[in-house]
């Protein structure tokens, strides 16, 4: 595995981190054993960054980890977890909430510590107003954090703002070929570097789409220059081309996931795609941003749903239908959103009461993008095909 070094404090860090947001499931939940044994095959690959959050899985994630990471394995690692400033009032609840972090992973110290989503100027000032900024500040000289960072989904104008607004350790943001123009983008990135401030990649694959959910005409313009090299691998090696970028996370449920992806860390340094290889990702950009209708990434910041709606769900199937040309787009749709479970979860139970929108990296006009949904996928028969799926499948309400 190879590293790159942290530039504010000398860290080697494996170019490849674990994203603890996407463990194993089974029958619908996170199978804890199978999530730790697979953190801990990471480790013997060589990874030694490990990122979570406070309420990933419910909060199992940071529990999970903890519980991984014992017996020796702490040591070895750097342990990345975040605090959420809008679930802080006051600075009684930042100090609980990173208390019960402390307790879930099992340690002492964070290695990185991060305002979680921290949105704009605004949400740090009122941080800086209850007094939390002050308190990161005194436990990164007890030693108790030792970096203080933010991690970032908003416009290129806030992040610049927030980049520049305080004298940062590192921070965390989305970054792959289809978002170079979005977030913060190649501008906030290479802007980032200019200061000193490492950089932490999330979301190179785009939640997963980037790896198996590419149109033909992608998979044509990767295949036809290099047969043996997979989506994922062309994804991968053109974010860790960028020199800028210090560690990119992927949040891997699996052991072939881990294989692969740790098979294209071993030898990817910055600088080494040839012009031909960067072309084919100009045509690919290309091609995706003419497909794409709805920015969504998965990430789930938007559930749940008060109302029930599976708002990631709902996108994803829509754009399934235009980037994948997905025929069967309807039976889907109802397969996925209500005909299969106890509860439908369809677009047209949405009531607009915009909660889902505040917290969206995205900025994506989600009760907008919700009506073109409902007026492609569904028909007024929806609800009877969902009731004659249920008898059939004996799903009770």
């Amino acid at each position: 595995m190879l590293t790159r070094t942290n530039t504010k404090n000398k860290d080697e860090l494996s170019i490849l981190g674990f994203g603890c947001m996407r463990f194993p499931t089974k029958n619908g939940t996170v199978d804890e054993d199978a999530s730790i044994a697979l953190i801990r095959e990471c480790i013997h690959k060589g990874i030694n960054y490990f990122d979570t959050a406070y309420f990933y899985n419910g909060g199992k994630s940071e529990s999970i980890l903890g519980k991984a990471l014992s017996g020796g394995y702490r040591a070895n690692v750097k342990v990345a977890t975040k605090l959420p400033p809008f679930m802080v009032s006051k600075l009684q609840g930042a100090q609980k909430i990173f208390s019960t972090q402390l307790s879930r992973l099992q340690t002492e110290y964070i290695d990185y510590y991060l305002l979680h989503m921290l949105s704009d100027i605004n949400e740090l000032e009122r941080m800086k107003s209850l007094g939390v900024i002050d308190w990161l500040e005194e436990l990164k000289k007890q030693g108790i954090i030792k970096n203080l960072g933010f991690s970032f989904h908003g416009s290129k104008m806030d992040f610049e703002q927030l980049i520049t607004a305080y004298p940062w350790d590192f921070c965390q943001i989305q970054y792959n070929y289809l978002d170079v123009n979005n977030q913060a983008g190649i501008s906030g990135l290479q802007l980032a570097y200019s200061l000193g401030i490492p950089v932490i990649v999330m979301e190179p694959l785009r939640g997963g789409r980037l790896a198996d959910r590419l149109p033909k005409e992608v998979l044509h313009k990767f295949h036809s220059y290099d047969k043996d090299s997979t989506p994922v691998e062309w994804a991968l090696k053109w974010v860790w081309n960028h020199p800028q970028v210090t560690v990119v996370l992927s949040g891997m449920s699996n052991e072939e996931q881990l294989e692969e992806n740790t098979q294209i860390a071993c030898d990817m340094i910055p600088n080494s795609l040839s012009d031909k290889e960067l072309e084919v990702f100009d045509r690919v950009m290309d091609i995706m941003h003419e497909k794409t209708k709805i920015p969504c990434t998965s990430c789930g910041y938007c559930m749940p749903c008060p109302f029930g709606v599976n708002i990631p769900g709902c996108f994803s199937v829509y754009n399934d239908k235009y980037l994948l040309r997905e025929k069967r787009n309807k039976i889907i749709y109802i397969r996925t959103l209500g005909g299969l479970s106890k509860q439908a979860a369809y677009a047209s139970i949405c009531t607009e009461c915009g909660k889902c929108e505040k917290h969206c990296p995205q900025k994506i006009e989600i009760r907008r993008e919700l009506k073109r949904v409902k007026k492609e996928m569904e028909n007024p028969f929806l609800n009877t095909s969902m009731k004659i799926i249920r008898r059939f499948m004996r799903i009770s309400n």
